[in-house]
Order: C-alpha cells, then sequence, then structure tokens
C-alpha cells in the first residue's frame, strides 16, 4: 500500500482552508478518521441504537455485540491477556484517572510516594497531585534533562529508598507507583519505559504508562512490557472521539474499588448495599458510548495497514527530513535529541529516544501563537502553546512552543510546503 492510498481513506484530507489544500499536521492532539470509521459510528446510530447489556430486544443486542467485538479488537490490538483487562473510558485522561481513584484508595496512605516524569501530560500529572492530597501521600519527579532523557539514576534512589522503608532523612517513603509517559507529546521521544519497568517491578513497584502518543507511534504489546497499566485514547488512532482504553492486570484491577458507581456495574443492589459485578463491568457504570468505542476494530485495522512496509519507510523520511530541515535553520529551537541508553545487562550504549514524528519548537524573536495563526491561513495546521504540559515546557526556559506532528498519511510533498511556509510565516512576522 502507498501513502497516498492510505491518505485516500481519509475523507477530510482533501478539503482545503483558506482556498489552500490541508496540511493537517496536529496529529498528536487527534488523529483524523478514515472513512470506515464515520460509516461505521453512522451505521450504529442509523440502525442499532440502544442501550447496551440492558435489553433482549435486538438492536441491544446488535449493539452489545458491536461493543464487545470492540473489545477483543482492543485486546488484541495490545496484547492484553483477557478481555476483562480491558476497560472502556471516555480517553486516556478518563483512564489514568481512574487508576490514581481506585489504586489510590486501595493501596496510598499518608507517607506513600508516587513517582512521575517531569516530562508528562497534565493528565498524567494532576491526578497524581490530587490524590497526594487526599491521602497525604508524597510526590516524587523523575527529572528529565535537556535533551529530554529521564534521569534513571534517580528513579534507582527513589526505588531504594522506597524497598529499605524510609528516605535520606528518615521518613517513610513508600513508593507505591509509576506513572511514565510512553511518548512525550512535546519532545516526542519514544522514551525507554521497558527500563522503569524493569527497576520498578525489582522493587516491587507497579508502573502506569500513559500511552497517548505510545499507541499511535509504537507496536504495543502490554504483555512484553509488562507494564500493570496502559492507558490511551482512541480519537489519537483513528477512532471516534470520547473513547478511551484502560489496560490493567487482573491482580490490580480485583483489587481495585470502582471510579464510578451507578448502573451496569453492579451485581445485587438493596437499599443499603450493593455488589459489585465482575471485570470489566465493574468499572464502567452507566451507558458506555457504544456507537463511537464501536468503531474500534476499524480504526485498529487503519492502524495496522500503516505498518505496511512502504507507509513506514516513507513516513520515517519524513520525520527524517523534518529533523534535518529544523536543526537547519540557526534561528530555531527544537527540542528533544535522539540519544542512547546503558544496556541494563552489559552496560554498553544503544539507540534509545527515538524521534516518533512530533516536532516542537521555537523561533528566536518570534512568538509561538503568531506563527500558527499565520500557518493557519496558509492551510496548515499546528499547535501552539503548553500542550498541556506546562512543566515540561517550562524546565526548556520558554512559555510555549509550536508543535508539527505526523501521521502516516502526511507525504513528504506536505512537509516540504511546511518548511516553505515556515520561513514565510517568520519573514512576514519580523
Amino acid at each position: 500500500m502507498t501513502t497516498q492510498e492510505f491518505r485516500d481513506l481519509f475523507p477530510i484530507l482533501k478539503r482545503k482552508v483558506y482556498g489552500k489544500d490541508l496540511v493537517y499536521l496536529d496529529n498528536a492532539a487527534t488523529s483524523q478518521r478514515p472513512q470506515s470509521v464515520l460509516d461505521k459510528f453512522l451505521r450504529l446510530s442509523r440502525e442499532s441504537n440502544a442501550n447496551i447489556y440492558r435489553a433482549v430486544h435486538k438492536l441491544s443486542a446488535e449493539a452489545t455485540d458491536a461493543y464487545e467485538q470492540a473489545r477483543e479488537a482492543a485486546r488484541a490490538f495490545i496484547n492484553a491477556g483477557s478481555r476483562e483487562e480491558i476497560i472502556f473510558t471516555s480517553g486516556c485522561t478518563a483512564a489514568i484517572n481512574t487508576v490514581a481513584y481506585s489504586f489510590g484508595q486501595a493501596f496510598v496512605q499518608a507517607g506513600d510516594t508516587i513517582v512521575v516524569g517531569e516530562g508528562e501530560h497534565h493528565s498524567n500529572l494532576v491526578p497524581w497531585q490530587l490524590l497526594c492530597e487526599r491521602t497525604g501521600a508524597s510526590l516524587r519527579i523523575l527529572p528529565i534533562d535537556d535533551k529530554g532523557h529521564w534521569d534513571l539514576s534517580t528513579l534507582k534512589e527513589l526505588l531504594l529508598a522506597g524497598k529499605s522503608g524510609e528516605g535520606a532523612a528518615g521518613a517513610p517513603q513508600r513508593v507505591k507507583l509509576v506513572a511514565v509517559t510512553h511518548i512525550s507529546n512535546v519532545l516526542g521521544l519514544v522514551n525507554p519505559v521497558e527500563e522503569v519497568i524493569r527497576l520498578s517491578h525489582a522493587a516491587g513497584v507497579p508502573v502506569l504508562v500513559d500511552g497517548a502518543q505510545g499507541i499511535v507511534h509504537e507496536r504495543v504489546d502490554v504483555q512484553a512490557m509488562d507494564c500493570d497499566f496502559y492507558a490511551f485514547s482512541g480519537h489519537k488512532v483513528y477512532a471516534a472521539t470520547g473513547t478511551g482504553v484502560l489496560y490493567g492486570k487482573k491482580q490490580w484491577l480485583e483489587q481495585m474499588p470502582p471510579f464510578l458507581s451507578g448502573g451496569e456495574m453492579v451485581g445485587t443492589v438493596t437499599l443499603d448495599h450493593a455488589d459489585f459485578a465482575g471485570l470489566p463491568h465493574k468499572f464502567e457504570a452507566g451507558t458506555g458510548n457504544f456507537a463511537s468505542i464501536a468503531t474500534f476494530p476499524e480504526a485498529f485495522e487503519t492502524a495496522l495497514m500503516a505498518r505496511d512496509p512502504d507507509i513506514a519507510d516513507a513516513c520515517e523520511s519524513v520525520c527524517a527530513y523534518l529533523e534535518e530541515a529544523l536543526r537547519a535553520r540557526g534561528d530555531v529551537r527544537l527540542y528533544g535529541e535522539p540519544g542512547t541508553i546503558a544496556d541494563a545487562a552489559t552496560g554498553a550504549s544503544r539507540p534509545a529516544y527515538r524521534r516518533a514524528g512530533v516536532f516542537s519548537f521555537t523561533i528566536d524573536g518570534v512568538h509561538h501563537e503568531d506563527v500558527a495563526q499565520v500557518l493557519d491561513k496558509m492551510g496548515i495546521a499546528v499547535r501552539s502553546g503548553l500542550m498541556c504540559a506546562e512543566p515540561v515546557i517550562r524546565h526548556f526556559g520558554v512559555n510555549g512552543m509550536v508543535r508539527a506532528s505526523l501521521a502516516p498519511y502526511n507525504t513528504m510533498e506536505e512537509a516540504e510546503t511546511f518548511i516553505k511556509c515556515l520561513d514565510k510565516a517568520v519573514n512576514l512576522l519580523r
């Protein structure tokens, strides 16, 4: 399959903006949807619009079957061990909040520690801040350096303190969870999450991985990764909006209380007591977003198409071109650098922190919002601002960046157009 053939699956890419051909480079925020996803959503809404699980009539059965087919599609796509480990949510944010509340209620108390990465999206930071406020636990940070790489020596120190039961000052420092992002939505670097998981598990600490970007750019196998939780949104990987998945190992999910309560997540209810349903329904209170979640099979099929070697090679070439073109400009600062990590077994350096098609940058003497607005008038959609990741933006001493993010349907021609228009925008703004 060629990139153009893949691109033809997405009708919105044929539209014009301000009379210009649309160049959509805001894929890290949301991907576009293929015709198959649009058709599935419309067909279910038109023909099988009924509440799932709750009725015996045909429409309800059809909607329920589509919903459960989506669960199996999600399980297979990330290679989860069982369908009970797939919890449907409204997005990655809701998935992480589910763990922050439910895992926190079951396992976190005053004196405990939660470790999060410095480069996190707010959705993998604020929920843990609130958990610590509720419980009296402490939040500790896994810092990044100026290349955007994790300081794993700090993680080792935190885990060692937790394993010994006290910190340097003698205070309890029981690390209960490590929460890190698979790929930074700002820096675009594929983080060595497997190393974090290995170190954490050696200390008996579970790990949550924010996979909002990872699910798009990596072949996620949660069993091989051995993460305890993996969260992602459907709308970043070609599915309808308002959809998400929380993968969790059964051993944790079974011990965690529900986050939300109401219909469908219960077994038996009396006026003074309720028993909870089994997995996965215990965490799926209320009516699920069934018509949107049902688009997962078509969305994941599209994602698998994008793994065609010809498309993957073309996407890699576009990524390499943008990396070189942006770094060639003396007035551009591109954030995040590919690098290496020491191999756990041999100590030798091995490649790490690959860039996954996300380019955040600033331009000397030009405001990021102005650049984005001028590019928009040229038909080019990019993101600007804090990217819902203010701490990592502040780490680099700026108050915002411009971000161009790729999907497999982006072409070399679009990348070249973007660079030419960026030159024009900067000349206009100076």
